[in-house]
């Protein structure tokens, strides 16, 4: 046995001497193995030829059922980190290249990479995308998370709020420690902590006509996670006159909803199909009718991965359609949603 691993030692050695490519050098000391292999088959037992190779032919191709793993792993290794790297432009081309991932980053984000639908390119589109969550409560929470640790590159989260200890039966993003603090910066310890390679840009102040139109246009995507009809209205007024996609969720008690809002891409929008706020005391907050602690993070994951979706390019989003979800009875539907000709804020274009 002894005599074919230095046999293979010199193959390596000589053919790094000679600056032969490693896959010849391999394919050399392969050829060297299924030669050994095929004396041991071949040979009577006992024979010295045969006894001095090992004996038997088990341990080799044991041996090399391991190397052929190892090989493979480092192949897909290799594999992740190409998809993963930028596509240099050619030369004289205008605009930047996005810098290269990490190792770091390679390995957070490999599951992504692996999945056809996102891949290398779909990863970078995520790290290149910006984000801006309006409230960083019970819906806030789950979608912050995921964005952040999806790889969002970054995240925007504005809410006039502090954290209360009523918050922290459904808000998960905070912390009792936290209470009392701005939620945003609490969810901004929070995002920091889950992953260093995005950037978190907190707003401390409520969401008003005269700040929304700069601070929209500085994001590609809005996500609206807030509980008062006021600011949905607003946002969806301000992101239809700038052309961004609103994904918006709503829940109550045990039932939550979730759509896609941008007319520009022919879906209606949120005052489409709300075109008036509901009467006092039908559409009650949480704090007034109560909701179960997980249905905030069934609701905010699926409007995370509504953002994954569309900033990745992958499957079909929520466009035209609103996603129900009933918790109580543990039924999903979607329903279709019409443009509504004489909408104030999207029927003109």
């Amino acid at each position: 046995m002894a005599l074919v691993l230095v046999l293979a030692a010199t193959i390596w050695g000589v053919g790094w001497a000679m600056k032969a490519p490693r896959r010849h050098r391999l394919a050399m000391i392969g050829l060297l193995l299924l030669a050994v292999v095929l004396l041991q088959l071949v040979l009577p037992q006992g024979h010295p030829i045969r006894e001095a190779t090992g004996g038997s032919a088990v341990v080799w191709l044991v041996l090399a059922g391991i190397v052929a793993l190892l090989y493979g792993y480092g192949m897909l290794l290799g594999r992740l980190r190409r998809r993963g790297a930028p596509v240099e432009a050619p030369a004289g081309t205008a605009g930047s290249t996005p810098a290269t991932m990490r190792p770091a980053e390679l390995d957070r984000y490999a599951r992504h990479i692996m999945l056809r639908e996102i891949g290398g390119p779909g990863q970078k589109a995520l790290r290149k995308s910006r984000v801006l969550v309006l409230g960083a409560g019970g819906l806030g929470s789950p979608v912050l998370l995921y964005l952040a640790a999806a790889g969002v590159g970054t995240i925007g989260i504005i809410d006039d709020d502090v954290v209360d200890n009523s918050n922290l039966q459904r808000q998960i993003i905070h912390a009792d420690a936290r209470i009392g603090m701005p939620k945003v910066f609490s969810a901004q310890i929070a995002l920091e902590a889950l992953n260093p390679f995005v950037t978190i840009r907190p707003y401390y102040r409520r969401l008003t006509e005269d700040i929304a139109p700069a601070l929209f246009a500085d994001y590609d995507l809005i996500v609206d996670g807030t509980d008062n009809f006021d600011t949905r209205y607003l946002a969806n007024r301000i992101a239809v006159s700038l052309g961004k996609p609103l994904i918006s969720g709503a829940m109550s008690q045990w039932e939550g909803q979730i759509s896609l809002f941008h007319p520009q891409a022919g879906t209606p929008c949120y005052e489409c199909i709300f075109p008036t706020r509901p009467a006092p005391g039908l559409a009650p907050s949480c704090a007034e009718a109560g909701v179960v602690a997980p249905l905030p993070g069934v609701i905010g994951a699926m409007m995370a991965l509504e953002v994954i979706k569309h900033l990745a390019g992958a499957g079909q989003g929520l466009g035209g359609r609103m996603l129900i979800h009933d918790a109580l009875f543990a039924e999903t539907r979607t329903i279709a949603l019409r443009k509504r000709p004489d909408c104030p804020t999207c029927a003109a274009g």
